[in-house]
């Protein structure tokens, strides 16, 4: 009896080893393709091939027999990472190229391409937009993730057919988010914990959307399902966008986790035209210096219109021909994640409170005391 075989580049990282989990408990054989192996121990039926999608060599030998292959490794999404130009170009378009090539050499069957809102959003104000619109000009991107997830996912879609055995799908989250995220929920709350989180920006009303690391994996697992035969490859040569559904103000999001974690949320909105001049300033000074102190900018320009401009996306599309229904999630359980792991703002414990009363108390019956030997003693 045949059994299908996945494999998934990118797979050391968060959404990757969480995608193979679920392929594995259907009981699906998978492959984890990625330069680093993941942080916690493989599921049975889940194996780990140490290699980087830049190199063709090791992209075809992690493919050969494989029925379904998720293309999830990028570089350069957030943070520093997205003024590594060189680096961003290698992984994004070099590495999405050599598994095509893979793919159509060794007769793969389907690719499922993880792609970005960012293909058509570059800072302007999109509400309820849907997959009829149409790519950002490469020129208008202010970043090159951005830039170089547009031209890799033209890329997935334009070699579907090809060979006359492919099939390719794109999907389009939302960000991520979900216990255990490694990428953007620990810088956030670093910032919290450090106090740089004193202010917010932009308008109250804008609103973005997120997804849920466990929607995301659904999504992933229906779209190869609607590429087989037995679907009459639905989704082939399609774009989906992927979220909860639940477009939000950014900041707003993640006030439970600000607050869950001890703190306060901030009262302080500052312009966003001034937090992008802020981000500009500070890229340019990475620009200059950053091959002597790689430091960590506080925002890139590109993260500053991800979070403080509106922008959000219909989800019918992925509903009716996927059949994807993403389940209600809230940050309740990230919250909960990171203080099992000591985070969150110190409180006094009540012993603690208990020993400084006993203290204080007994410091003042001292006091009591000195002050009334003297009058004893005349």
């Amino acid at each position: 009896m045949h059994v299908d075989k996945y494999v998934i580049t990118g797979g050391g990282g968060y959404f990757g080893f969480r995608l193979a989990c679920a392929l594995s408990k259907k009981s699906f054989r998978v492959v984890l393709f990625d330069v680093r192996p993941p942080s916690e121990a493989l599921p049975e039926g889940v194996e780990f091939i140490q290699g980087d999608v830049r190199e063709f060599t090791q992209v075809v030998n992690a493919l050969r027999g494989v029925d379904c292959v998720f293309h999830i490794a990028s570089y350069g999404m957030s943070g520093r990472e997205q003024l590594n130009r060189k680096l961003i170009e290698e992984v994004n378009v070099q590495g999405t190229e050599n598994i095509i090539q893979a793919c159509v050499d060794l007769g793969v069957p389907r690719l499922v391409y993880t792609s970005t809102f960012n293909v058509v959003f570059g800072g302007q104000v999109i509400e309820n937009g849907d997959e009829t619109l149409p790519y950002l000009p490469l020129h208008l991107h202010p970043d090159h993730y951005s830039r170089t997830k547009s031209v890799a996912e033209t890329q997935v879609l334009k070699a579907n057919g090809e060979g006359g055995v492919l099939h390719t799908c794109a999907l389009r989250p939302a960000g991520i988010y979900g216990p255990g995220e490694e990428r953007h929920l620990p810088r956030i709350v670093g910032y919290i914990e450090r106090g740089l989180f004193r202010f917010v920006y932009g308008d109250p009303e804008s609103l973005v959307e997120f997804v849920h690391v466990d929607n995301l994996v659904s999504a992933h697992v229906l779209a190869a399902e609607a590429l087989t035969d037995k679907r009459q490859h639905r989704a082939a040569r399609q774009a989906y966008f992927i979220s909860d559904g639940r477009p939000i103000n950014n900041f707003e999001f993640f006030r439970p986790l600000v607050e869950g974690l001890g703190y306060s949320f901030p009262k302080l909105r500052l312009p966003i035209s001034l937090i992008y001049f802020f981000a500009f300033l500070t890229e340019m000074v990475h620009r200059a210096i950053g091959r002597v102190y790689n430091f960590q900018p506080l925002l890139t320009r590109a993260e500053v219109y991800k979070t403080g401009v509106t922008h959000y996306f219909s989800i019918e599309k992925a509903r009716a021909e996927l059949g994807y229904k993403p389940e209600e999630y809230d940050l309740g359980e990230v919250v909960a994640w990171f203080r099992n792991r000591g985070h969150g703002k110190k409180q006094v414990t009540s012993s603690i409170k208990k020993l400084l009363l006993d203290v204080v108390l007994f410091l003042i019956v001292v006091v009591l005391v000195l002050s009334f030997l003297p009058v004893v003693g005349q």
